[in-house]
């Protein structure tokens, strides 16, 4: 019997509806008098690896060190809840699913734009044990966090690959070469695995680690073994802040970049301030799990390698990665990969999306650009190829 959560359910409606515009969101009050409020750094985020960045910026007072004031920031616990607190300006910054994005400006025209990548890969599919490969998916259901998602795009590129078919609407019985996809909240994958309500999920760090300690499921593949450095989640910003703001624009940028910078170098010390027993309390995780995922382990990565979760030696293996230069390359490949991806939903938009006009319209690099170069450019963050670069994508 396949998986169902109605509260999974209901936000992924509730999200399809704010991105669709069928729900009118109330804007926040823009008065004289709550200017000095609205020049607050106002971040909401979800409590994954994800959003570190924008966590360790706040933590580190690194927003303080540009001459703004920051809020504590807003735990939210679903994506449609990110989404409805940014489009209502109750939040000014947030990380967002990098699809999703894609959606907001052109499916709901909502003026917002990306202004940098917050972190590389992150992300993985977990089976349960009895699983060995993906045609032993054949047959069974896969929970995704949404359908515009790059854990979505991957997982039907590997599918795919894989000669298995996507079934994206409720069935009585998948026939042995089609695979059931579940929108279902991220908190709510690892008890459907350890319940044998799912065969798999797809999802960002550190639920994976987290089922891996627990010895409820384990990694069948990275999602970076698929999309080599591939966004995931990415900083995103209103338009009106972009061009009425800059100054405060630039300045916010320049403290997500500094914090990218930081924890390249400070991963144990990252993974203590995110920690469940950490000062700000920022993610429900032990610290166990978070350094499982932050920091380089060459025993890990050799049984990856042995296993197959990892098959490209000569890519970056780095579970999760921190540069936050958003490659054009990137959003042209993921335009297209969405318009072959099965999405509930009409996505009819991509049909007419050049994905050339989207790399140069739904990102703004001119802060981040400024940023990387205050930060000791490029090679500071382990890019020596330049501000181009090649994809590499292989299920």
């Amino acid at each position: 019997m396949p998986y169902t959560n109605n509260i999974s359910r209901r936000e992924f409606i509730k999200l399809s509806a704010l991105l669709t515009g069928a729900v009118v969101v109330p804007q926040a009050a823009n008065a004289v008098g709550e200017k000095a409020a609205d020049e607050r750094v106002k971040i909401g985020y979800l409590p994954i690896t994800d959003g570190s960045p924008l966590l360790i910026a706040h933590a580190n007072k690194l927003f303080e060190a540009e001459g703004l004031e920051a809020d504590k920031p807003v735990l939210l616990r679903s994506w449609a809840q990110v989404a409805e607190a940014f489009m209502a300006h109750q939040v000014n910054v947030v990380h967002l699913l990098s699809p999703i994005t894609v959606h907001a400006r052109y499916g709901a025209k909502f003026p917002a734009r990306i202004t940098a990548w917050n972190h590389m890969a992150g992300s993985a599919l977990t089976v349960a044990p009895e699983i060995n490969s993906v045609k032993d998916l054949g047959g069974k259901s896969v929970a995704i966090p949404f359908w515009y998602s790059i854990h979505n795009v991957v997982l039907q590129q590997i599918l795919r690959k894989n000669g298995l078919k996507i079934v994206s609407k409720p069935k009585p019985k998948l026939a042995a070469d089609e695979v059931a996809l579940i929108v279902m909240a991220p908190a709510d994958m690892g008890p459907a695995l350890a319940q044998k309500s799912v065969a798999g999920f797809i999802v960002a760090e550190p639920f994976n680690a987290a089922a891996e300690l627990k010895g409820i499921g384990k990694i069948l593949r990275f999602t970076s073994d698929v999309w080599n450095d591939h966004a995931c989640c990415v900083v995103f910003q209103h338009q009106k802040d972009l061009d009425e703001r800059p100054e405060w624009s630039q300045k916010v940028v320049n403290a997500i970049v500094k914090a990218q910078l930081w924890m390249r170098s400070n991963r144990k010390e990252s993974a203590a301030i995110l920690a469940n027993d950490g000062a700000n309390k920022y993610t429900p995780f032990p610290k166990e799990a978070l350094e499982r995922v932050l920091l380089p382990n060459a025993e890990l990565d050799k049984s990856y390698l042995a296993s197959g979760a990892n098959s490209h030696k000569e890519w970056n293996r780095s579970r999760i990665d921190f540069q936050p230069y958003p490659f054009p390359s990137y959003t042209e490949a993921l335009i297209k990969a969405m318009r072959e991806t099965v999405v509930e939903g009409d996505n009819s938009f991509l049909k007419t999306l050049d994905p050339s006009f989207a790399a140069r319209d739904l990102v703004d690099e001119r802060f981040v650009r400024v940023a990387i170069e205050k930060a000791g450019g490029l090679e500071a963050f382990g890019i020596k190829s330049g501000w181009n670069r090649k994809e590499l994508i292989e299920a």
